[in-house]
């Protein structure tokens, strides 16, 4: 024998298991992603022979 939920016995279940939902975002907090090359390893460049001073 299984027991039936309604579902606002269901949404108070998931509210004690989980707690509240964060406050929403909104929209003038959002911001634009701009996708970037990675930035250069400069380590990698101290060993490169290519950037060694001449001497």
């Amino acid at each position: 024998m299984s027991e039936r939920f309604t579902e606002d016995e269901f949404a108070f279940l998931r509210h004690v298991r989980f707690g509240e939902l964060p406050a929403r975002v909104r929209p003038e907090d959002l911001v634009t992603v701009k996708e970037t090359e990675p930035a250069a390893d400069y380590a990698d460049l101290a060993y490169d022979v290519r950037h060694r001073a001449e001497g």
